[in-house]
C-alpha cells in the first residue's frame, strides 16, 4: 500500500516515522546500499580470515561432536542418566570398548533408513506441492542486490504431517511409540546424513560454479559451505532444512514420549507434556513465522555448509531432546514435583517465549517494512506486539536502517536471551534426576555467545561509526541492566 511519509530527526539522533494513513510507521519504500554501504558489503563477502579455529578447529568439530553424541546417549541410555568415565589409566582401553559396543547398538537399522529417508522425501514433496506465502528476501549483495522470492508454506506442510502420523499412529501403520525407541538408530542415520549432504553440496556447488566466499582449504569450505542459495525447483533448501526436518523430529519425538508414557502407565506426566507443548510452540512459531526467516542473517549470508546441514540433520533433533529420551525409560517418581514448581515452569516458558516470538517478529517485519514489502499473516498464533508501530530506528550511513524500539531497545540480542531460557527450561523439567539434558543450554550459551561475537563484529565493519551509535543507545549485549 503506497503512503506517504514525513521524516523527523530526535533528539537522540534517531529517526521516527510519522506516517499518515499507515499502522505499519515505515516507509513504503525499498531502502537500497549506498555506495559506502556496497563497499563494506564487498568486504563482508569475502573471505579474510579463519574462524572455529580455521581446519583445526573445524576438524575437531566434525568429528568431535558426533562422539560426544554418541556418548551422552549411551551415558543417557545404558547408565541410567550418569556421565561416566574410565576408572583408571588402565582402564581407559576397556572403556573404550565398552563405549564402541554401545555404539553398536545404534547401527544404522532398516527401520531408521526408512523412517529418516521418508520424512526427508515426504517434506520434500510437501514443500514442492503446497500452496503457500511468497515472501520475497533481502537484497543480496553477491546476487547484485537481487531478491529471492522464497515459497513460505511450512504451517501447512506442519499441520498435514501431524494429520497424517496420527492417521499412520491409529491405523497400525506407524506407531509413533517406535521412534523413542529407535532413538540411537535414527540418530546415527541423520549423522549420514548430515555427513553426505555436507560434502556432496560442496562437490556439486564446485561443479557448477556457484561457489562463494571461499578459503581455498577444503575441509573448511566444507565446514563453511560453498553455495550460499541452494534451490530445488521452488524450494530454498537451507530454508528448508532449517525447519522442516529439525523441529518436526525434535516434536514427534516429545510425541513418541509421550505415547509411550501413556502406553507404560495409562497416564502423561506433566513434564512429559511440557515438552510435548514446548516442542509444539518451537516448531509452531517455525512454520507461522516462516516468512521472517528469509530477512534473518542465517538466509542472507551464511552458506550452506557442514556448520548448518550436520546441525540441522543430526545435532538439534539428537542433542535437544535428552529429557524426553530419560522420561520415556524412567519411572515418573524420579521427576516429579510440586504443583507449586510445576505452574513456574510452565509460566516460565510461555513467557520465555512470548518474548522470543514477538523480537523475532518485530525485528523481521521492521526489515520488511524497511523494504514495503510487509503482508500482515493470520497464521495461529499472532501474539500482541509482534509489530512496533511507528519505530525508532538509526539510519545508517551504509543505507540500511538499525531497529531501537520494541524488545529491541533493551537489549541487542533479546531474541538469544528468550532463546536460552527456553533451552534452560528444556532441562529443568526433569529437575536434578540427570545432568544430561541441561546440555542444550549449556551448549547453547557457549553458541549463542560466539554467535554475538560473529554479529557485533561484523556489524562493526558494516555500519562503523553507526554501531558506535547503536551501542551508546542499545547498551546490553544480552539481559538489560546486567550484560
Amino acid at each position: 500500500m503506497a503512503t506517504r511519509v514525513s521524516t523527523t530527526t530526535q533528539s537522540d539522533g534517531l529517526r521516527q516515522r510519522a506516517v499518515n494513513g499507515n499502522s505499519n510507521g515505515i516507509a513504503n519504500k525499498i531502502v537500497a546500499p549506498t555506495d559506502e554501504g556496497k563497499k563494506s558489503d564487498q568486504r563482508l563477502d569475502q573471505h579474510v580470515e579463519y574462524e572455529f579455529g580455521g581446519p583445526w578447529g573445524v576438524v575437531a568439530i566434525m568429528t568431535g561432536f558426533p562422539i560426544l553424541m554418541y556418548y551422552l546417549w549411551i551415558c543417557l541410555v545404558f547408565y541410567d542418566g550418569h556421565l561416566v568415565f574410565p576408572k583408571s589409566t588402565d582402564d581407559i582401553g576397556p572403556f573404550l570398548t565398552r563405549m564402541w559396543e554401545h555404539v553398536s547398538d545404534a547401527s544404522p537399522n532398516l527401520y531408521a533408513w526408512k523412517v529418516y529417508t521418508g520424512l526427508i522425501v515426504y517434506q520434500l514433496f510437501l514443500a514442492w506441492i503446497v500452496p503457500g506465502f511468497m515472501q520475497e528476501g533481502l537484497p543480496v549483495p553477491s546476487l547484485g542486490y537481487k531478491t529471492l522470492m522464497y515459497k513460505c508454506n511450512a504451517v501447512g506442510c506442519i499441520y498435514i504431517t501431524w494429520i497424517t502420523a496420527a492417521v499412520l499412529h491409529y491405523t497400525g501403520i506407524f506407531r509413533l511409540t517406535e521412534i523413542i525407541d529407535n532413538f540411537g538408530h535414527l540418530m546415527t542415520v541423520a549423522m549420514i546424513y548430515g555427513f553426505g549432504v555436507s560434502f556432496g553440496m560442496y562437490f556439486l556447488s564446485i561443479a557448477t560454479g556457484n561457489q562463494i566466499r571461499m578459503s581455498g582449504n577444503f575441509i573448511y569450505d566444507v565446514f563453511m559451505g560453498a553455495c550460499l542459495n541452494p534451490r530445488l525447483g521452488p524450494i530454498d533448501l537451507k530454508m528448508w532444512l532449517e525447519v522442516r526436518i529439525p523441529w518436526v523430529i525434535v516434536f514427534f519425538m516429545a510425541i513418541s514420549g509421550a505415547c509411550k508414557q501413556y502406553e507404560l502407565y495409562g497416564y502423561v506426566t506433566p513434564n512429559m507434556a511440557f515438552m510435548c507443548l514446548a516442542t509444539w510452540l518451537y516448531l509452531n512459531a517455525c512454520g507461522k513465522g516462516e516468512e521472517c526467516i528469509p530477512q534473518t542473517w542465517d538466509m542472507f549470508h551464511e552458506k550452506w555448509g557442514f556448520l548448518v546441514i550436520f546441525w540441522n540433520f543430526a545435532g538439534v533433533p539428537f542433542s535437544y531432546i535428552y529429557s524426553v529420551v530419560y522420561m520415556a525409560s524412567h519411572d515418573p517418581s524420579k521427576y516429579r514435583f510440586s504443583t507449586t514448581t510445576y505452574v513456574a515452569l510452565y509460566a516460565t516458558l510461555l513467557t520465555s517465549y512470548y518474548i522470543w516470538d514477538t523480537a523475532m517478529s518485530q525485528k523481521s517485519r521492521f526489515k520488511m517494512q524497511t523494504q514495503g514489502i510487509f503482508t500482515y499473516r493470520k497464521t495461529f498464533p499472532q501474539l500482541p506486539g509482534g509489530t512496533v508501530e511507528n519505530p525508532r530506528y538509526i539510519q545508517t550511513a551504509h543505507g540500511n536502517r538499525l531497529l531501537v524500539d520494541g524488545w529491541w531497545r533493551y537489549s541487542r540480542k533479546p531474541n538469544y536471551v528468550a532463546d536460552w531460557i527456553m533451552s534452560l527450561t528444556w532441562g529443568l523439567c526433569i529437575g536434578a534426576a540427570t545432568p544430561i539434558p541441561y546440555f542444550y543450554s549449556v551448549f547453547f550459551i557457549v553458541v549463542l555467545i560466539h554467535r554475538c561475537g560473529r554479529d557485533f563484529e561484523r556489524c562493526a565493519l558494516k555500519y562503523g561509526k553507526d554501531w558506535d551509535r547503536y551501542c551508546e543507545i542499545v547498551k546490553y549485549k544480552f539481559i538489560p541492566y546486567v550484560y
